[in-house]
């Protein structure tokens, strides 16, 4: 979240940042109420002084054994402490309204970052692999027909124990995910120095707001024992929407030493999420589901490192890709399409060639997201509280978070299955991945189970 003192001092940039952001906030609200806030603390503070000095006059009043003045005196005490309680009540609940409505205020964008409403004022940065791309069949088959054509992946079922959004792995696509996510796990840990972190799935409604998700994506999640309206009681629990939440939240209200840092964490989860205002979009196959798999980069930086980390995250994220041989492109995104929380941010699109259903290369296709590298500088620090202190002797301050997935899997899988498709219907494994699939160079299919196996018969 941004400061009290940040909004009071400057306005017009977190104006700025509402319009450019499209965020619709009450911000001369939030300024009306911190200004009578403050009002009232003054007002507090003064009758608290008057209170004190009223107290004193008793004391010396009984001692001189002015009864009639010293009992007006606790009179005057009593009615100073009527009108303070009245004070601080309204203080307090202005107090609440200004936290919440503190919380609705998106990060204020980078100075360097794309002005933009939507994606298409997004900035390539640059493209990897597509000049000297493989031959691909023609057609390529779509990962969702051939998915099924190999028996690796069920929709059907997955809808049936799940409903709509959800699909099964099986055989040799089950292995396939298993072998991405050991192979981002073992490359980030050796090479870019990371430590493993296996987090809980579920977290608690503090965490949520820790980085950013509640207030404003209460819809998005998946809530364990009730609806997703206030008070959250039960257990407050909600299936993670991504494994920032639970590894931010590590250190939330803690003050961390500046040896400490850099902290570099990976961290294995499956992800939950409701895509709350996409329905209707990317309905079949897997690029867009409820649960999916993913491997998680989450830095905790000093303030002046944060934007070489930025960069070093992104060449972490391509180094996934680069190692597969899947083509890919690196965007900037611009400041209507970055997000709520973020104060600068790159998008790691792959190349899948199937469907020609964006500005993909001339051989068509599609870009797809695979990971999302952002800055949030101290926006989630803050709402989290988790600080560090420079010097032994000096102040805690609030620490820089950053993270990108390193990647998300389902999508890679889905570039695997389109770019690395044969003639026969078969998909060469990447060399990378075969230790991690017993060997195995070729994905060929399994035998259909049921009924409609023995009907194809």
């Amino acid at each position: 979240m941004l400061s009290r003192q940040f909004v009071r001092d400057n306005p017009e940039e977190v104006r700025r940042a509402l319009e450019t952001k499209g965020v619709d906030v009450d911000l001369e609200r939030l300024l009306e109420v911190d200004e009578e806030w403050r009002e009232l603390k003054a007002e507090g503070d003064d009758l608290r002084r008057r209170r004190n000095e009223v107290s004193g006059e008793i004391g010396e009043l009984k001692r001189e054994g002015d009864e009639e003045a010293a009992a007006e005196a606790i009179e005057r005490s009593q009615e100073l402490k009527e009108e303070l309680a009245a004070v601080e009540e309204r203080a307090d609940e202005l107090e609440a309204e200004l936290e919440e409505r503190l919380l609705e205020l998106p990060n204020v964008p980078h100075p360097d970052a794309p002005v933009g409403d939507d994606e298409s004022d997004n900035v390539e940065v640059r493209r990897w692999g597509l000049e000297d791309r493989r031959g691909l069949p023609d057609p390529v088959v779509p990962h969702y027909d051939l998915g099924e054509e190999l028996d690796v992946l069920d929709f059907d079922r997955g809808a049936k124990v799940a409903g709509g959004g959800f699909y099964v792995a099986k055989g040799e696509g089950a292995r396939l995910e298993h072998a991405l996510v050991q192979f981002m796990l073992d490359l980030h840990r050796t090479e870019h120095g990371y430590t493993d972190v296996f987090p809980p799935v579920p977290v608690n409604s503090a965490s949520m707001r820790g980085t950013g998700q509640f207030p404003k994506f209460v819809e998005d999640a998946y809530r364990l024992g009730g609806a997703n309206e206030e008070p959250y009681d039960d257990d407050d629990l909600w299936l993670l929407p991504t494994a920032e939440v639970p590894v931010t939240n590590m250190y939330r209200g803690e003050i961390l030493l500046d040896d400490d840092l850099p902290i570099k964490h990976v961290a294995y989860s499956p992800n939950f999420r409701r895509e709350a205002g996409e329905h209707g979009t990317e309905t079949r196959g897997i690029v867009r589901v409820h649960q999916f798999n993913k491997v998680e980069l989450v830095n905790f930086v000093r303030p002046a490192d944060s934007y070489d980390r930025l960069e070093g995250l992104v060449g972490e994220a391509t180094t996934v890709l680069e190692r597969l041989g899947l083509p890919y492109r690196v965007l900037e995104m611009c400041t209507g399409d970055m997000g709520f929380t973020q104060a600068k941010k790159y998008d790691v699109e792959v190349w899948a060639p199937a469907d020609d259903m964006s500005d993909g290369p001339d051989a068509g296709g599609r870009w797809l997201e695979v990971s999302s590298v952002s800055n949030f500088e101290a926006f989630q620090a803050r709402r989290a509280s988790i600080q560090y202190r420079p010097e032994e002797h000096e102040s805690a301050e609030y620490l820089h978070t950053l993270n990108g997935s390193g990647v998300a899997v389902p999508r890679v899988v889905v570039a695997i299955m389109e770019y690395y498709q044969n003639d026969d219907g078969t998909v060469t494994v990447p060399e990378p991945l075969r230790p991690y699939m017993g060997g195995i160079e070729r994905i060929d299919g399994g035998e259909e189970v049921g009924e409609s196996a023995v009907g194809d018969g």
